[in-house]
């Protein structure tokens, strides 16, 4: 008789049930889903679920709107503090830079003439003359400075001040040397003065009208970005509004309540503020329009031409200067003409043009008139070098030197009235532009700060309106 074994086994295991422990050659128990999945899926069911009645569907207006507010206050701040930033540049920056350039670069061609006029004096100096030019080249030197304490070292204008600096010295050096020499009668003085004046307008006036330019278009891109219109708070402005509408005229719809006071606030903060953007970018852009075109384009034109006066009046100083000593080929005839003559000639038609323009941008008033005197002295001045060229070409080279430099009826008394008409013109142009500028960063004034407080009061008002409602679900 066979007894069974008393080895117990283990009972099966019940269906769906799972071993407590599994053995090595048991497959790989399947994957359990992450937690962190199920919490997102819970999540997104319950705010479908929300959504899908009235109360959660009015919690996400209300965000959105709270939100869609806030970016536009944000937006706003920004590019009004930008458009405000670049506006006040343009008063107490960059139009202070380009004016000191063009003070450099007229300083330098003063100091120039000066010289030239002193030399061709004779010795000893005219004490007057020499005051003049120690005054010019000081103011120079002291532009020089200050506009080197706020430019990048690195860039255009950096370069043109640091090739200034180091041209100013040789200059006047040379200067010196053509006086000691005039002064013991020497006539290598002369060469020692056209020299000199060979540095200034191939070395030093390059380089002041590549600072000039530099800091005009700056002064440009300034004036430029400070007009730029607020586009994207201006979009984000309508949408919005947009909203804000579309929100009440729902609520409307659903409860028959025509004003929701919290809504309505939001709305009304958020048309005062793009009113306030509007109207202020408006002015602002207007006033700064009016200092381009009535200040900035007329102090370039004014500019020019008093440039062009000071390069006419150095050569043609060094007309009588040099005696015909420098003579070099005409372009077009192919004959040998005095190169001081020839470049007065050429700095004469420059002066011509520059005064015309001017006077078109001129508004009719007292710079109007101011061109007109400039204008009729220049004509004068013209008349007044015929004579003197043709003394000199008779062979009376004292006429000609006192029809040049005399005190009544020379060519120096009308470049004087050029100068002078052409100082009074730049010094009202330049009040001209600097009350434009002014009074259109007035206009952004407080706009930037107004934009997060008003932002602010519209974001709180639509979250009330919206949490107003939501209470009478409660």
């Amino acid at each position: 008789m066979t007894y069974p074994s008393n080895v117990r086994t283990a009972p099966p295991s019940a269906p769906g049930r799972t071993p407590t422990r599994s053995s090595p050659a048991a497959g790989p128990s399947p994957e359990e889903p992450p937690a962190r999945a199920a919490a997102w899926t819970e999540t997104t069911e319950r705010l479908r679920a929300a959504a899908g009645t009235e109360p959660g569907r009015l919690r996400i207006i209300g965000a959105a709107l709270a939100l869609l507010v806030v970016a536009f206050g944000a937006v706003t701040a920004w590019e009004v503090s930008d458009r405000y930033a670049a506006a006040h540049d343009v008063v107490n920056s960059s139009q202070q830079l380009s004016a000191d350039a063009a003070g450099i670069y007229s300083s330098l061609a003063d100091a120039d003439t000066a010289a030239a006029s002193a030399f061709l004096s004779g010795a000893p100096e005219p004490v007057k003359l020499r005051e003049d030019y120690a005054e010019y080249i000081r103011t120079a030197s002291e532009l020089l400075i200050k506009a080197a304490t706020h430019t990048d070292s690195s860039g255009a204008s950096g370069t043109a001040i640091k090739s200034l600096n180091e041209g100013l010295p040789v200059y006047t050096g040379l200067i010196e040397q053509a006086r000691a020499y005039n002064r013991q009668g020497l006539p290598l003085g002369a060469a020692y003065l056209r020299y000199a004046n060979e540095r200034m307008t191939e070395d030093l006036l390059p380089q002041a009208k590549k600072l000039y330019d530099a800091e005009t278009g700056r002064l440009a891109a300034d004036n430029d970005r400070a007009r730029q219109w607020p586009y994207a708070s201006t979009v984000l402005a309508v949408a919005v509004l947009g909203f804000l509408f579309w929100t009440q005229r729902r609520n409307y719809r659903r409860t028959n309540r025509v004003f929701n006071l919290g809504l309505v606030c939001a709305t009304a903060a958020s048309l005062v503020l793009l009113v306030w953007l509007g109207v202020g970018q408006s002015l602002a852009r207007g006033d700064l329009n009016s200092a381009q075109t009535q200040g900035q384009a007329s102090l370039k034109e004014l500019n020019d031409a008093r440039i062009e006066s000071l390069k006419a009046r150095a050569n043609e100083n060094l007309t009588m200067v040099s005696l015909g000593a420098v003579i070099e080929k005409d372009d077009r005839t192919g004959e040998d003409e005095d190169k001081y003559e020839k470049d007065y000639q050429t700095a004469m038609g420059e002066l011509g043009r520059a005064l015309a323009r001017a006077d078109k941008l001129a508004d009719g008033g007292s710079v109007g008139r101011q061109v007109d005197a400039a204008r009729a002295a220049y004509g004068q001045w013209q008349g007044r070098h015929q004579e003197a060229r043709a003394s000199d070409a008779a062979g009376d080279y004292r006429a000609a030197v006192a029809k040049v430099i005399g005190d009544e009826g020379s060519t120096g008394q009308s470049f004087n009235r050029v100068k002078q008409a052409l100082d009074d013109s730049l010094g009202d142009k330049q009040e001209d532009f600097e009350r434009f500028a002014e009074d259109g960063k007035s206009w952004l004034d407080g706009l930037a700060i107004g934009a997060g407080v008003l932002a602010l009061v519209a974001a709180a008002g639509a979250v009330l309106g919206i949490g107003r409602r939501l209470s009478e679900y409660r």
